[in-house]
Formats: C-alpha cells, sequence, structure tokens
C-alpha cells in the first residue's frame, strides 16, 4: 500500500534502544508519534500506551531515525520492466529505508523540470516512503550540455548527478558546480575516467589476468575523485563522491577534509562486504560499477567509514532483469539491487567491532539527510515521525520469494543475515 493511502497513526514504540546520534541518545526508551511528528522520547514506561492507537513492542530491538538512501535507481519513467516506483520503494520500506534518492538515469532522462514533475507526483500516488528526485547534470546523460537545472530545482530535484556516467568534461563540471552552488544542492559524482575505465568489466590486477578479464585500474577512480576536490575548491561547491571503492580515492577525500573543502563520500554494502575473489565464479551478479576491489580496498574502506571519513553508507540500488544479466560477463548491465540486504550486510561491521552502532546509524540517517538538506534523520522533537525498529540479532537467509524489487540480481541470495526490519514507519503511517 502506498504512503498517501495508508493511515496516518498515533503510535507509542516501546521498550527499544533508542539509537539517535543527532540527539546523542543511545539508552533504552519509549518513542510516541503524534499527528505524524515525533512528540516525546521518554524512559521506558514513562509514555502512557492511552496515548496511542498503535503501541509497537520493541524489545530487544533497536529504534532508530528513518533510514535514508541516498543512492537508488527506480528505473521509472521508461524501465519499467526492471523497477517502479512502486516496487523499488516497497523494497525500500521493507529494508528500514523511510526515504530514498532516485537517480536520473531514466527513460527520458530525468534532465528537465517535466520529468522531475512526473517523478514527484509518481511517488506522491504510488511510493511506500519518501522519493527525492536527483536531477541530471547534464542533458541525456550526454555530457555535452547542461541540463535544466533551475526548472528541475523548482520542480523538486534535491541534487544533481550523472550517476552511471561521469562528466568527463572539466569545464561542464565546473559549470554545473557554480549552478549547483547557486541553487544550494550538491553535486553527486560518478567519478571514474570513462578512458581508463576502457572496456574493463573487473578491478584490474592479478586476478583479471587469472580470470581473462580486462580490468579497470584504481587509478580510474583516484583521477576524478581528484579533479572533483580540485573543482570544489576551486567553486565552494558542495560535492559528494558516490560508491567510493578505493585507497586511493579515499586520500583525495581525506586531503580535501583538511583542508575544509565540502566534500563528502559514500560506500555502498557491497564494496564494503565483498572483494573481487567474489568475480571467480563469473556471476554477473557481482559485476558492478565501480567493480569490486581489493582485501586492502576494502579494509581502506571500513577504516574510512568508522573515523566518518566516509559519511554515508548508500546502497546503489540498481534493478536489472534478467535479460541484462544472464549473459557473458562481459556483456552484462553493472549493478545489483540492495534494499532489503544493505542492513543487514553493513550491520555485520557493528557486530564484528568495526564500526560503532552510533556511527552506523548516523550514516544512515543523519548524514545522508545533511548531504540534501533534508529536515530528517532525526528522532528530535517535532520532527517528521519517521522511524525504524530493529532487531540486530534476528538471523535470516533471502531467498528469492522475500525479494520485493521486480528484479531480483542480488549478489546475498540465500546468504544467512543478522538483522531484521521489525518496523518502518513514515510520517506516522506503518509501511512495513
Amino acid at each position: 500500500m502506498s504512503l498517501e493511502k495508508t493511515p496516518r497513526q498515533n503510535i507509542l514504540i516501546q521498550g527499544g534502544r533508542v539509537i539517535d546520534p543527532s540527539s546523542k541518545i543511545d539508552r533504552p526508551a519509549d518513542v510516541l508519534i503524534l499527528d505524524g511528528k515525533i512528540a516525546a522520547v521518554d524512559d521506558p514506561g514513562k509514555i502512557p500506551a492511552s496515548k496511542a492507537q498503535k503501541v509497537i513492542d520493541a524489545k530487544g530491538c533497536w529504534v532508530l531515525p528513518g533510514l535514508i538512501d541516498v543512492h537508488v535507481h527506480l528505473r521509472e519513467p521508461g524501465l519499467e520492466y526492471k523497477e517502479t516506483i512502486e516496487t523499488g520503494t516497497r523494497a525500500a520500506a521493507a529494508g528500514g529505508f523511510t526515504s530514498v534518492a532516485c537517480m536520473a538515469n531514466t527513460q527520458p532522462v530525468n534532465d528537465s523540470p517535466y520529468i522531475t514533475a512526473f517523478i514527484r507526483e509518481k511517488a506522491k500516488a504510488t511510493a511506500s516512503c519518501r522519493v527525492f528526485p536527483i536531477g541530471a547534470v547534464t542533458k541525456g546523460l550526454k555530457g555535452e550540455e547542461l541540463a535544466e537545472i533551475g526548472g528541475m530545482i523548482a520542480e523538486g530535484a534535491f541534487a544533481l548527478s550523472d550517476d552511471g556516467m561521469p562528466v568527463m568534461n572539466s569545464y561542464l563540471m565546473r559549470k554545473a558546480m557554480d549552478y549547483a552552488k547557486a541553487f544550494g544542492v550538491p553535486i553527486i559524482s560518478h567519478a571514474e575516467d570513462l578512458n581508463l575505465v576502457g572496456q574493463g568489466v573487473m578491478n584490474e590486477g592479478a586476478l583479471s589476468n587469472e580470470l581473462g578479464l580486462r580490468g579497470i585500474p584504481a587509478a580510474a577512480e583516484e583521477i576524478l575523485v581528484a579533479r572533483e576536490v580540485a573543482l570544489s575548491r576551486l567553486t565552494k561547491c558542495p560535492v559528494h563522491i558516490a560508491h567510493i571503492s578505493t585507497r586511493e580515492g579515499l586520500e583525495h577525500v581525506r586531503r580535501a577534509r583538511e583542508d575544509g573543502l565540502p566534500v563528502t563520500a559514500e560506500a555502498s554494502p557491497h564494496h564494503l562486504e565483498l572483494t573481487e575473489e567474489a568475480v571467480r565464479g563469473y556471476n554477473t551478479n557481482f559485476k558492478m560499477a565501480p567493480a569490486l576491489r581489493s582485501e586492502k580496498d576494502v579494509e581502506a574502506l571500513r577504516k574510512a567509514l568508522s573515523e566518518g571519513l566516509i559519511d554515508v553508507i548508500a546502497t546503489d540500488h540498481a534493478p536489472h532483469a534478467l535479460v541484462d544479466k544472464a549473459v557473458e560477463f562481459d556483456h552484462a548491465m553493472n549493478g545489483i539491487i540492495g534494499l532489503q540486504t544493505a542492513v543487514p550486510v553493513t550491520l555485520s561491521l557493528v557486530h564484528q567491532g568495526i564500526v560503532s552502532p552510533a556511527r552506523w546509524v548516523e550514516s544512515l540517517s543523519r548524514s545522508p539527510a545533511k548531504l540534501l538538506n533534508l529536515d530528517l534523520g532525526t528522532l528530535k522533537v517535532g520532527r517528521p515521525g519517521d522511524v525504524t525498529v530493529l532487531d540486530p540479532d534476528a538471523k535470516w537467509v533471502l531467498t528469492d520469494d522475500q525479494i520485493l524489487s521486480k528484479s531480483h540480481n542480488s549478489p546475498f541470495l540465500n546468504w544467512e543475515m543478522r538483522g531484521k526490519i521489525k518496523a518502518t514507519i513514515v510520517d506516522g503511517r506503518q509501511v512495513f
């Protein structure tokens, strides 16, 4: 059922461990939602159940600000055989996400106010969670001419990105940053030098040689991250590096931050969990852009996430139909679905003691909200009633019949997961 058709209720969430980095809360507490807003966060038993129409027993669970994914591909309009706003947001709600931001590589591309308005209105009618459109940087994602930036922002675009395609023309990217800065929105960069990527399909190294697959060097990412940092220094525009995957790329982000530049970065669950070794079986569900990297890269990403150098965890949810994936590795489309698995896959870093619970929650709530300038990602009184209830220890196995996306291209099928969403609440409406 869509968000619009789900009745709003006054909800009391009892007996859980509330973790809200924005309020520096990490303790047992009850949360009350009235009229779609956070009304109270108080000690267990202090809020009378009579105030609520619905009581959720959160014993043994974590109660978190509604999770936000700043990087999804909902495919609508034009590619509805892969995913729709309705099916993608249903999967998002099941994965604990109360908000998603959708990339512009639809058909037609979201490069004009008309397409932005279509996505906004379609989401109002069919979405199970909040949807924030991201407009294209260039017309048709061709990297030749700027898209209608002002018009898209007027219709509700919250950021600009050609994700899926790097903007190779540095002058054009500089002008895009000038416009984005003027309108107060960030640029999200797919940082890969296409000339170095070439026909590569996996990480370049000894393993690519062994498997007989063309490699993509880490330098392809490093070069474009360095360029985005230089352009951010020039324009003072906030720049967000999507799905960063290499140690070298991280070092440029680190130096940018030390210099006080508005540069942020995200990592995807698959880049935090998997290495290039997963490609050995030629399973196309392990083919993605950027490619899965080395063990040293994964270790660097995990450390950067724990330190806050990587601000955000984002799924890069990229649905593809069987016809796109059931082909030779060289010819398969890049990308995987990830909305229903992001929480347990990355929660493993908390269970292993690599990332603190507060840092993990922040990377999925307050940090993505800050990136898109949203009044979300917090349980502060008076803010929107978006809450995720998670059982951090529940074990389950992802089977094909549990996938709510239209496409089923997951590398985590039949994995045993630890961490299961118990409830997802958006605007005082329980959508999962």
